[in-house]
């Protein structure tokens, strides 16, 4: 591809850097910063510091070790990372920036108090928080506006009064059909007097089924022992065991939905693959206009996983719970012969840690927030279908995240599912993208108008 269209190549060479912050030096920034600026005064910093140490997940890792040795909090540099960001703003002063975190970054403390206070004080003049004075060639500070309300009240210099938590876009909100919760700060220039549009609220949530439900149907594989469909057939119907189909844990009419899929069941589906073609392309009920590409004929990165029997019959069950309760199981609901052999599952059972440790994807409500974590086993993701048996394939994560059909995911499947999960939803990037656009052409009639 990069022999076929070398001008392009070269410009995403020049434009693409992979570099740390904090560690390559602060002149190459600036160089590469200034070359790709050029003179242009209309331009828009866009980023977001490393949320390990902000997600609640990140921290539950490191919780332990906190709280025997308290300064270790305060000695983890990723706390600070975000004064990279700051020392940009600083030394180049974009007209607008847009800063993105987890929702965690609001609880997230260190011994002075909230880190979020601190960023959003520092994003407000981050001049003053790099060099200790904002008496430098004039430099100015930044009004931080919400995508999601609007300001309640203005202080004495004008800026804009939220509380942090208004900074949350609860994107099943907005027209993207998942549960994803992220922090986005808007940033203007305080010597540019204009104030964003606010996104508009869809009418109604996007479920799952309207976005995937016309994805071909796939069997997940068998990690251990031979795979095909009937062995994988033949693993699931093991679920038929007295032992498990006779735990007073499951009520008759999850036990009635059990034998009903299972006779509904068929060894013919195949196991999907990077290339799915049809007769015919696949088209979502929900966002075609958005996702839909007529010219495929089929889907991309569209392959199944494999799960161990053992998993294929929890998830069996998980799917047949949820079909009934319109809830996903808890491990307190799970009959004890398919509860799996872990040291922290009587934790997970009196629902103290991970008592979600198998979700459904819930069929008529938007999924879950698609993470990177979606990489590991998939028992976070199982699809609701329990025909089809299996966790969702990276083509149905993309959708979920709204990356086009022909968006199309290179590299093994973990960097995959790394790619889908780590991505902000493109169709959220694009709503977004439009206010801030409106904004930098009003900056610059403003300029054009004043000379």
């Amino acid at each position: 591809m990069y022999k076929r269209y070398p001008k392009q190549a070269k410009a995403a060479a020049s434009q693409a850097w992979k570099a740390e912050l904090g560690v390559v030096s602060v002149a190459e920034v600036d160089r590469r910063v200034k070359n790709l600026l050029k003179d242009s005064k209309d331009w828009v910093l866009i980023g977001g510091p490393p949320c390990q140490a902000y997600s609640i997940i990140g921290r539950s890792r490191y919780s332990k070790i906190w709280k025997e040795e308290p300064e270790k909090r305060d000695e983890d540099r990723r706390h600070y990372l975000y004064r990279e960001y700051l020392r940009i703003l600083s030394a180049h002063q974009p007209p607008i920036f847009l800063l993105e975190n987890v929702k965690g970054l609001l609880s997230s403390t260190v011994s002075t108090g909230k880190i979020a206070d601190k960023i959003f004080e520092d994003l407000r003049n981050p001049c003053q928080a790099i060099n200790g004075t904002t008496r430098i060639r004039k430099k100015k500070g930044y009004r931080l506006f919400s995508f999601v309300r609007e300001p309640r009240g203005y202080d004495l210099f004008g800026h804009p009064n939220f509380f942090p938590e208004d900074f949350i876009i609860r994107c099943e909100k907005y027209g993207i059909p998942q549960a994803r919760h992220r922090i986005i700060i808007l940033g203007i220039r305080e010597d540019l007097s204009f104030k964003p549009e606010i996104l508009e609220k869809a009418q109604d949530d996007i479920s799952i089924g309207k976005i995937i439900n016309d994805l071909p149907r796939i069997r997940s594989g068998i990690s251990k022992g031979v795979d095909s469909g009937q062995h994988w057939l033949n693993a699931i119907q093991e679920i038929q065991d007295e032992q498990i189909l006779k735990d007073p844990i499951i009520s008759e009419t999850v036990r009635q939905e059990i034998l009903t899929q299972i006779d509904k069941l068929t060894d013919n589906l195949s196991r999907g693959g990077e290339s799915v073609q049809m007769s015919s392309s696949p088209s979502p009920e929900s966002l075609a206009d958005w996702l839909f590409d007529a010219k495929l004929k089929g889907a991309l990165n569209h392959s199944s996983r494999s799960h161990i029997p053992a998993d294929l019959r929890r998830y069996f069950f998980a799917a047949c719970f949820a079909a009934i309760n319109k809830s996903s199981p808890k491990l307190s609901d799970f009959p004890k012969a398919l509860l799996p052999d872990h040291k922290n599952i009587a934790a997970g059972v009196d629902g103290v840690q991970f008592a979600d440790r198998f979700r459904v994807q819930l069929l008529g409500r938007p999924s879950t927030t698609i993470t990177s974590h979606i990489s590991k086993d998939g028992h976070y993701y199982i699809h609701f279908d329990p025909l089809q048996c299996r966790s969702l394939t990276v083509r149905e994560a993309a959708r979920l995240q709204t990356f086009s059909d022909n968006y199309y995911f290179m590299g093994p499947r973990t960097s995959q599912y790394h790619q889908v999960g780590n991505a902000v939803p493109p169709l959220l990037a694009y709503k977004l993208a439009e206010k801030v656009f409106k904004i930098l052409k009003a900056i610059a009639a403003d300029r054009i108008k004043n000379g």
